[in-house]
């Protein structure tokens, strides 16, 4: 474990860029410089938001910068054209948080010890079970960066609340337009003031990779990791401590670093009641195969949801238009982010659970081009009723 602190304890305001969705962003889906490049995927088609089968959405498009209120729950349209949100630019006044970086090795660690790599750049359908493939791997060593944000107006020896995101940003190229936002919220008394750990993941994409066997994975294991491995590190690391209630710990994520959101306060409610995630990767995307979960992360809306009993858990969610269908050599009919995020929504609406749902058009997988105007208004839905901070 090797701690590093490229940017010093201070966020350097001077030199901040947009917020993107470059290689090693949140949400983005950074590849180790040793993977190759993923193979182009074609194009989806863009689906319509009044299809059979989609939510009756509450209509907000064509007025850029419209969000739903953070108050409400249910399920909206926004776009095709997006405003960023003012939150992600360095007020003048504001107080502004730390962010500082370590390292993981994974031989040090009992989870995920060694990683693993596909042998080749996909696998085969199982001839003899078409809902998994069959894929080739060696284990491998890797070791993962943490990014950690500090809020200013965090006390020393309180219990903070926080949230977890995946997909983190490699070593020395920390995502600092996230802390700009919680800066600003937390400053305006919108949400509490939370500690940010960004986590990321093991190397590779999808069956077979290191980062399918944390995030696809329909298990308690990644939480458990998380909870054992990296947060007493931030805790001594840094000086703070964080809260044992999960009430006060969410979870958020993009495309596979989604599901994982929801997988961890699925599995472990008793850790986790808060989730956010853009393009969640609810398909049959799972790997090694699991009788128990057949249908993968598919399985959430096909049974889990609508069998089991409601969860205290609350859920924000968005997917894009033009969001991903089929990416793979699978044609199980369980690979459209769209029809998958779609019936999320109407299993946690049948349900009773909190949830808020945007549909956004002229968006793509990860709804990059519209996540800098929603992902304030999402923070904010998120923390609705935990205390925050009032001014003096």
């Amino acid at each position: 474990m090797k701690k590093t602190t490229p940017l010093g304890l201070a966020l350097i305001i001077g030199c901040i860029t947009p917020f993107t969705l470059a290689p090693g962003a949140i949400g983005a889906e950074a590849q180790p410089a040793s993977q190759p490049p993923a193979p182009a995927r074609p194009t989806p088609p863009t689906r319509a938001f009044d299809a059979p089968g989609s939510p009756r959405f509450t209509r907000l498009d064509g007025k850029p910068g419209a969000n739903p209120p953070p108050t409400v729950d249910g399920d909206f349209l926004v776009g095709p054209d997006y405003v960023q949100a003012p939150e992600f630019k360095v007020v003048e006044g504001v107080p502004q948080g730390k962010v500082e970086q370590f390292s993981m090795d994974s031989k040090d660690g009992k989870f995920y010890n060694p990683g693993i790599a596909r042998d080749v750049p996909f696998g085969t359908v199982d001839p003899s079970n078409p809902k998994t493939v069959i894929v080739e791997t060696h284990p491998i060593d890797f070791k993962r960066t943490v990014t950690v944000y500090v809020p200013a107006q965090y006390v020393p020896g309180t219990a903070a609340p926080f949230i977890v995101l995946h997909d983190g940003p490699a070593l020395g190229r920390p995502d600092l337009s996230f802390g700009h936002v919680l800066d600003n919220l937390i400053a305006q008394h919108r949400v509490p003031a939370m500690i940010a750990i960004m986590v990321a993941h093991g190397g590779g994409d999808a069956q077979g990779h290191e980062r399918g066997r944390e995030y696809d994975t329909m298990s308690g294991k990644y939480a458990e990791f998380i909870e054992a491995e990296v947060l007493p590190l931030v805790e001594k690391n840094y000086g703070v401590k964080l809260t044992k209630d999960p009430e006060g710990r969410a979870t958020m994520g993009t495309s596979s670093g989604g599901s994982a959101a929801l997988i961890m306060a699925w599995y472990h409610p008793e850790l986790y009641h808060r989730v956010l995630t853009f393009s969640g990767t609810y398909v049959n995307q799972q790997w090694p195969f699991d009788p128990a979960t057949p249908d993968g992360a598919w399985d959430f809306h096909e049974k889990l949801i609508p069998q089991s009993p409601r969860k205290p858990i609350r859920l924000w969610m968005a997917v894009g238009d033009k969001d991903l269908l089929n990416p793979n050599v699978m044609r199980d009919g369980m690979h459209d982010w769209v029809e998958a995020n779609n019936r999320m929504a109407a299993v946690l609406k049948a349900k009773g659970y909190h949830y808020q749902y945007l549909f956004c058009l002229n968006a793509g997988h990860g709804v990059s081009n519209a996540r800098a105007q929603i992902l304030p208004e999402a923070l904010e839905w998120l923390w609705k009723d935990y205390p925050v901070q009032k001014a003096p």
